[in-house]
């Protein structure tokens, strides 16, 4: 349930509120909005309950929450979540664009595409530093060395690093060196990665598994909005289908859908979710005209000689013409780019 405070509530009376909660033994979230606060009371039903906070002062009144997720649920905040992280922005009307490739591979290349990419206009820089691959013989990532190379792009750019975390063990390691710390799909209900992810504190990019509902999408989410950590965007890249003419099937309503049932931003990956270089500049429009709040996309300087991924990439020029289109639609819907 949630316990929506009066609009002049006082810091006392919203600290007894959470105190008379954890007593109920349930657990506590208090979500600050721009007129009043809200705190969310989770936890097994407890017979009572709802009586008891209600009586409280400074409540204003005590609703059930109807959805099965309930920190993620837009009837727990009707203010939408925006993230910010240096100069990454997602959400508020602003676009937030993360571009890289899908591996780093050396100095020069991860130096290069920053560099270019920043000038396009983007403001985070994506590279996978630990690589899931589906063949055991794939190059599988330059692991911390990737992830030394990315801080020193972010040193010399001030592009936010956005970079896959693939085990719990892993967790501190790659929050040294990242400003977002991505969960992939495969890993989307990885449910102690989840909870680790949510204790680092670090913004956290969640991808939607290939075969997930949105149920199952909002509740992995909530694995980490219930340690507290409220900075969660989702990612929509694409699920799996009967069709073989992309490498996903991307579904844009779920951008609208979501915005409908979430107050979490919604960032969608055109490069996945057609696995086609020649498709992510118009999947990445129709994302920005469906009201996405970000774009991932794979960049590369040399996408045939890519070391992954080569065939989704953009090229450094292809880029710099995504970026042209989407800033004339996101001007057509009021948003910036």
């Amino acid at each position: 349930m949630i316990v929506v405070m009066k609009p002049h509530a006082t810091q006392q009376q919203i600290d007894h509120v959470v105190e008379r909660i954890e007593q109920l033994g349930l657990k506590s979230q208090v979500i600050v909005g721009t007129e009043r606060t809200v705190i969310a009371a989770l936890g097994e039903k407890r017979d009572g309950a709802k009586q008891a906070l209600e009586t409280g002062e400074g409540v204003e009144k005590v609703m059930p929450i109807l959805a099965p997720y309930k920190m993620a649920s837009y009837e727990v905040k009707k203010e939408r979540t925006v993230v910010t992280v240096r100069q990454l922005t997602i959400g508020g009307g602003r676009i937030g664009v993360i571009a890289g490739p899908c591996s780093v591979e050396s100095k020069e290349q991860i130096l290069e595409i920053a560099h270019m990419v920043k000038e396009a206009g983007a403001t985070g820089l994506r590279g996978g530093a630990f690589k899931p691959r589906t063949s055991p013989y794939s190059f599988q990532g330059l692991k911390e060395k990737g992830l030394e190379l990315l801080a020193l792009a972010r040193e010399q750019t001030g592009l936010a690093v956005v970079t896959e975390v693939m085990a719990p063990e892993h967790v501190a390691m790659v929050g040294r060196y990242a400003d977002v710390l991505q969960v992939g799909a495969r890993n989307m209900q990885n449910y102690p990665l989840l909870e680790a992810v949510g204790e680092a504190g670090l913004p956290v990019l969640l991808k939607r598994g290939p075969s997930a509902t949105m149920d199952e999408f909002l509740l992995a989410a909530e694995y980490i909005l219930k340690t507290g950590n409220q900075q969660v965007m989702l990612c929509e890249r694409g699920i799996r289908t009967f069709e073989d003419h992309t490498r996903f099937t991307l579904p844009l309503a779920t951008v609208p859908f979501l915005q409908q049932t979430t107050h979490l931003p919604i960032v969608v990956d055109p490069s996945h979710g057609t696995g086609k270089a020649s498709l992510v500049t118009a999947m990445a429009r129709a994302a920005v005209a469906a009201g996405a709040d970000g774009l991932i996309l794979e960049v590369h300087p040399q996408p045939e000689k890519a070391l992954s991924d080569g065939y989704q990439a953009l090229t450094l020029d292809g880029f710099r013409q995504l970026m042209a289109e989407c800033r004339k639609v996101a001007k057509a819907v009021g948003a910036t780019l």
